[in-house]
């Protein structure tokens, strides 16, 4: 049983292409496949379109195989591919290759150069290699693109809600200006990949994760704790880059620089202000804190 689709984020649509392969798969006493690409196809066909990710290639295969997927297999999406028929890429990919015995995918996939091919190409494909192919309608609201756009607003809870869970990114704790610190609210400052979809600049309350990945410090190892975040340039002080800052409440004792963390966010708490002293930024990230609290309790 092969699922395919780009999967980005894996969200709730996504979630059930991948459910009925693995049922079917259960059912058949055969193995499933989650068939994905990487990098996104569109930052390939169109050159610096530079798609916000929803999620990093090893979470997105994480995902699937939390799904029930036996197997993961990363397409490199190349131009050379791109430019690959629907027809050989059905020969080549999932007849030869894979060996399908079933092809699930949503309604509205497509296929092969300029994406040619659509599912009832790919049925007629799998009478010829002698595969079947089953559809999954898509679920209303419910797309990558969409999950984006919301993001950009900053609106994580719906977000979240699309997604089935809320939103992370992920990246190395590296060094910033230590100004939390300073004021008593020390943060791990984010490093993410480049293309993170980021939510709109903004105060955030989420979670900070420690995810040990291979080559990188291991330390709290899946230690989870709630967080107050801010993303962006920190209007209070001039000159400092976009940036994504957890402070995981009540710890002032964490080492985590080089560590590879989860931010997951929950609720947009406000927008950013520039405050005319830092006693009146202080008293706000109190009440940040607190609501934060709440909001994770």
């Amino acid at each position: 049983m092969v699922a395919i689709g780009v999967f980005d984020g894996v969200h709730l649509g996504h979630q059930r292409v991948v459910e009925r392969a693995v049922a079917a798969a259960r059912e058949r006493g055969v193995r499933c496949v989650a068939v994905t690409f990487e990098p996104h196809p569109d930052d390939v066909v169109v050159p610096g379109s530079r798609t916000p990710r929803l999620s990093t290639p090893r979470r997105r295969a994480e995902l699937l195989t939390a799904l029930g997927v036996d197997e993961v297999c990363v397409l490199d999406f190349t131009l050379e591919l791109s430019r690959t028929s629907a027809a050989d890429f059905a020969e080549s990919v999932l007849a030869d290759r894979l060996r399908a015995a079933t092809v699930v995918v949503g309604e509205d996939f497509t296929f092969g150069h300029r994406a040619a091919g659509d599912t009832e190409a790919l049925r007629a494909l799998g009478d010829k290699h002698d595969f079947t192919v089953e559809t999954v309608p898509l679920l209303a609201g419910v797309s990558s693109a969409g999950i984006r756009e919301r993001l950009a607003a900053g609106d994580v809870e719906g977000a979240g809600a699309a997604l089935g869970r809320p939103h992370r990114v992920e990246g190395v704790v590296v060094r910033g200006y230590q100004r939390g610190r300073q004021l008593g609210f020390p943060t791990a400052n984010v490093e993410t990949p480049a293309h993170t979809a980021i939510p709109a600049d903004g105060v955030y309350a989420g979670w900070l994760e420690c995810v040990p990945v291979a080559n990188l410090p291991v330390v709290y190892a899946g230690e989870r704790w709630p967080a107050a975040i801010s993303v962006g340039t920190n209007p209070t002080f001039e000159g400092v880059p976009r940036t994504v800052e957890a402070y995981a409440l009540d710890r002032d004792d964490l080492e985590l620089y080089g560590v590879h963390v989860a931010v997951e966010f929950v609720a947009r708490l406000r927008g950013n202000t520039r405050f005319d002293s830092i006693e009146a930024l202080v008293e706000q990230i109190n009440d940040d804190v607190a609501e934060t609290r709440r909001l994770t309790s």
